[in-house]
């Protein structure tokens, strides 16, 4: 569905991404994970092609089709959805204005406002607060239910756990794990390890932005010298 060949990924003159391989497969959660720094979010925003970074050499392909030359918006219309670091809400809007404004309330099909609600039910009972009234773990969740209200094909999930409590951590999971059962690739950048291990099929670690090893969740959860070495776990 996603394959990445050979992509560089440059900041001006910085080169960050080095080469990256990888793929995602129709539903598969592939996690990439790696210390901080070493080019995770630069892999994702060379992906939807938000700028910076530029990406200079290689190939991103979706579907059979290279878009490493198309803008954000074209590769989001291709049903591709990111889940930012930061959650980047609008602080006025309203939980559902966020959501209508890219569907609105009265499509009744696939992932609408309704399905997302029951979904997310705090995001329910705030229905109509703002983006700035809301929780941290209340603002990651609709930035998640941002992203599926596109009906995406494939979701690039940049730290979605990330200042969450672990009652929130756990649903959030639940919720990660459901995309996979209805097909939804996932690519799934994340600090918290073990939930990613966890949610993972496949993991590539990356180590000054190149795929230093790869491998299933299960192998890599057992072999504590490459998470040693990769990750600074013990």
């Amino acid at each position: 569905m996603l394959q990445l060949t050979d992509v560089h990924s440059y900041y001006g003159e910085a080169h960050v991404l080095q080469g990256v391989t990888l793929d995602v497969a129709p539903g598969e959660i592939v996690a990439l994970l790696g210390r901080n720094g070493m080019g995770k979010t630069t892999l994702i925003r060379s992906i939807m092609a938000l700028r910076p970074p530029l990406v200079r050499r290689g190939d991103i392909v979706w579907r059979g089709e290279r878009i490493n030359d198309l803008s954000s918006h074209a590769i989001a219309k291709r049903r591709i959805a990111i889940v930012p670091q930061g959650r980047r809400l609008f602080p006025s809007l309203t939980v559902v204005e966020h959501l209508t404004m890219l569907k609105p309330a009265s499509v009744k099909t696939g992932w609408t406002v309704e399905r997302l609600l029951d979904t997310f039910p705090r995001l329910a009972e705030r229905r109509q607060h703002r983006g700035n009234q809301l929780s941290g773990g209340e603002r990651q969740m609709l930035a998640v239910a941002r992203a599926l209200i596109i009906d995406p094909e494939l979701v690039l999930m940049d730290e979605p756990s990330e200042g969450l409590a672990p009652v929130m951590v756990q649903h959030l999971e639940t919720v990660i794990a459901s995309l996979r059962k209805e097909g939804l690739g996932v690519l799934l950048v994340e600090q918290n390890l073990y939930s990613a291990l966890a949610l993972a099929d496949r993991v590539f670690l990356i180590e000054t932005g190149r795929i230093v090893h790869q491998g299933s969740a299960e192998a890599i959860e057992k072999d504590q010298g490459v998470l040693q070495r990769y990750l600074g776990v013990h």
